[in-house]
């Protein structure tokens, strides 16, 4: 909360030749914030969506997400009672963004859109922007890593082990100088891996989305990372 309120911008004017000039900032009335759940139960998006809506001011703070079978995953409940959501709807995918987006019988529209989700949450989102607003079109979780000789190689595939379990699609890149670690990241990614719950989509995004790519040098590195411009940027 204290990052966020560092953020927050303030409304100010000035008066010039008599006419008077500024700007006003006030906070969206709603706020709409899609937590996923289909996979994992995920109470840090609550949080990193809602904080800096209630923070901004916004009053009505509106919760999506599926509770697949029922299940009632009590700490993104009280993740949400925490940030001060104001309103939880059990209700997930697609249906759910258009749901805030047009609103329906039960769950009146929001002002904004935000939050992770799998391709079809990201297509939804892309397609009600204009209706409404949006954070932004996330794709599949991503992580790139820059590492010299210093990185612990345990870290480093713990890291990378910790986006893969988010999604099949997860993106998992080592970028190093030293073929030595790249070899040894290897060894703890396929070691820690086995003692981890999400088996089946942990195996998926290592053997489809995982690089170990080694450079000539860190200056190599540290390129070939600005060209790729991951959503996560690491510097081991």
């Amino acid at each position: 909360r204290r990052f966020h309120e560092r953020q927050r911008q303030e409304s100010w004017c000035y008066e010039e030749e008599g006419i008077t000039l500024g700007q006003m900032v006030r906070p969206l009335a709603t706020a709409g914030i899609y937590v996923p759940g289909g996979k994992a139960s995920y109470p840090s998006s609550v949080l990193m969506n809602a904080v800096p809506a209630k923070v901004a001011g916004v009053e009505r703070v509106v919760m999506c997400s599926p509770f697949p079978d029922g299940q009632t995953r009590p700490h993104v409940l009280v993740a949400a009672d925490i940030a001060g959501v104001t309103e939880i709807y059990k209700v997930g995918g697609a249906q759910a963004i258009g749901a805030m987006a047009f609103g329906t019988a039960t769950l009146p529209r929001v002002d904004k859109i935000v939050g992770p989700g799998n391709i079809y949450v990201a297509l939804a989102k892309r397609l009600v922007f204009g209706i409404v607003d949006i954070d932004m079109i996330a794709g599949p979780s991503e992580i790139l890593i820059v590492a010299d000789h210093s990185a612990n190689p345990a870290y480093v595939a713990a890291d990378l082990l910790s986006q893969a379990e988010h999604d099949e699609e997860a993106v998992l890149i080592l970028v190093t100088p030293e073929e030595g670690l790249a070899r040894e990241v290897m060894t703890e990614l396929e070691k820690q891996k086995n003692s981890l719950s999400r088996q089946s989509i942990i195996e998926a995004s290592l053997n489809s989305q995982c690089r170990l790519l080694v450079t000539e040098s860190l200056e190599a590195a540290v390129d070939l990372a600005n060209r790729l411009a991951p959503e996560d940027l690491e510097l081991a």
